[in-house]
């Protein structure tokens, strides 16, 4: 039996050399379709008779679609009723093998939490652009840039009937393992001319002279250790430091395997040209452009001269290794990690939580991001003991940062980098455990240190600042 290792890895290489296909030949709007049939045979062949759940996912969303007008009211917004069905369906499809049917390959689970995040934001971008054009017929007295608005119907807008929502969420690019992507981002890449100035070769060569290393340390690490080990008595048998050291090859060993996906993904929309947008009109990852006004005007120069505007893929970039390794605080390293999904989580959970919700917004797009990943209690575990470690980290460098010099900020920055990466070491326990008993277990067995030094950097980082006060305080007097 094949492997899931290498069926991604098969689906990855052959997404990857697809691409030149719908770039070079295939790239008028209805061939560039067919970018779906791809995705679908891609999902039939490794999942079998599982794509059923991802049919169901889609007719569900083209229902909502159908019968739920964009509206500002909440007991009509199309946005959370999209959201309901997307991650409620999350909960049938993780728990159907309770009722005797056989559960979805993990294949299937991973197109389907890309489909989720793609229908999800259909439906709020759908919603965005009825609130602008309510903007755009406002009363005059209100201050709103008209061009601007007009800029970001034209460019951002989104007209789509069913057949357009079941090619963009089976379009092989970024099924199975991202990078995430709106379905303006798609829209724009159908419409995309060939005689267009990329720098396919120069981007490709970015990203993939960092697989060799990353793929040698992947293979090294992984023939000496194996999670599986963990969960052994005999590994409780072992000296403390060895069980607080083991988790340090075994993030090594996750965080790699990844960042070979997420580069070979990357790789994947580069050769065929998706998300490829004009430098000047500042394109975001999972965005798109930010800035309408220079992309308008890059397009009006395109028109007549295509290598006058130079473009990028950054809004497909969804890795970015130094900063996950170097980055010295937390916030940095989960903002460089799998940059994309960041990026809905930050959009679409983050930025619209409920005001009564604001204090725990943190709390509430991480619990969002666990349930997710999946049920299994070790995400749950992981994922909501960050929110405790940014504030741990928060309130150290309050307290021993700001007001240092600037020795003693490059000397805390490295300690604060020390522990940055202790603290991904230990949640990516929970992660690779999946299961509260084994993950509590190997917590357990290095005396819950992660936990134990949240709560006193969080202790001390306080104390501190309040002294602090107090000394500036009786000074003043």
């Amino acid at each position: 039996m094949v492997s899931d290792d290498v069926m991604y890895g098969t689906i990855l290489v052959f997404s990857v050399a697809i691409g030149p296909l719908f770039m070079n030949y295939l790239n008028s709007p209805n061939l560039k379709r067919l970018s779906s049939l791809c995705g679908v045979a891609i999902i039939w062949i490794s999942c079998g008779p599982h794509i059923i759940h991802l049919f169901i996912s889609i007719v569900g969303n083209c229902v909502l679609l159908m019968i739920t007008p964009p509206s500002k009211s909440k007991e009509q917004r199309l946005a959370g009723k999209s959201f309901l069905w997307n991650f409620g369906y999350l909960v049938l499809f993780r728990t159907i093998h309770w009722t005797g049917i056989p559960a979805p390959t993990p294949v299937t689970n991973a197109a389907q939490l890309f489909l989720t995040l793609k229908m999800t934001s259909l439906a709020f971008d759908i919603e965005d652009c009825a609130e602008r054009d309510s903007s755009t017929n406002s009363d005059k007295e209100k201050e709103v840039d008209k061009e601007i608005l007009s800029l970001k119907m034209k460019y951002c807008d989104i007209i789509i009937k069913p057949f357009d929502v079941f090619c963009y969420a089976f379009c092989y690019i970024g099924l199975l393992t991202g990078p995430y992507y709106k379905y303006r981002t798609y829209k724009d890449w159908l419409d995309q001319q060939i005689t267009l100035k990329l720098n396919i070769k120069e981007a490709i060569l970015e990203r993939a002279r960092k697989l060799p290393l990353i793929a040698i340390v992947y293979l090294v690490f992984s023939y000496f250790f194996n999670i599986k080990y963990v969960e052994t008595d005999e590994f409780l048998e072992r000296a403390f430091f060895y069980r607080l050291l083991y988790m340090v090859p075994m993030f090594t060993i996750f965080r790699t395997r990844l960042y070979m996906a997420w580069i070979m993904s990357e790789c994947m929309a580069i050769t065929a040209g998706l998300g490829a947008y004009p430098v000047d009109s500042k394109p975001r990852c999972g965005n798109g452009p930010t800035d309408f006004k220079q992309l308008d005007l890059a397009i009006k120069r395109e028109k007549d001269n295509p290598d006058s505007v130079d473009r990028d893929f950054e809004t497909i970039h969804n890795i970015d290794i130094y900063g996950c390794e170097l980055a010295p605080k937390t916030r940095q390293g989960l903002r460089s990690w799998n940059m994309t999904v960041q990026f809905w989580l930050a959009q679409y959970i983050h930025h619209r939580v409920p005001s009564f919700l604001k204090s725990y917004r943190v709390a509430v797009t991480m619990s969002v991001s666990a349930f997710w990943h999946g049920i299994h209690p070790g995400y749950y575990l992981s994922l909501l003991t960050v929110p405790p470690i940014l504030m741990a980290e928060e309130a150290m460098i309050k307290t021993f940062r700001n007001d240092a010099s600037t020795e003693m900020q490059n000397l805390f920055d490295w300690g604060c980098w020390f522990f940055k990466m202790r603290g991904f070491d230990y949640n990516c326990m929970g992660f690779l455990l999946l299961k509260f008993s084994s993950t509590v277990r190997y917590w357990k067995s290095i005396y819950f240190m992660g936990h134990v030094v949240t709560v006193l950097f969080i202790v001390i980082g306080n104390v501190g600042c309040l002294f602090l006060k107090s000394k500036s305080k009786k000074e003043k007097d």
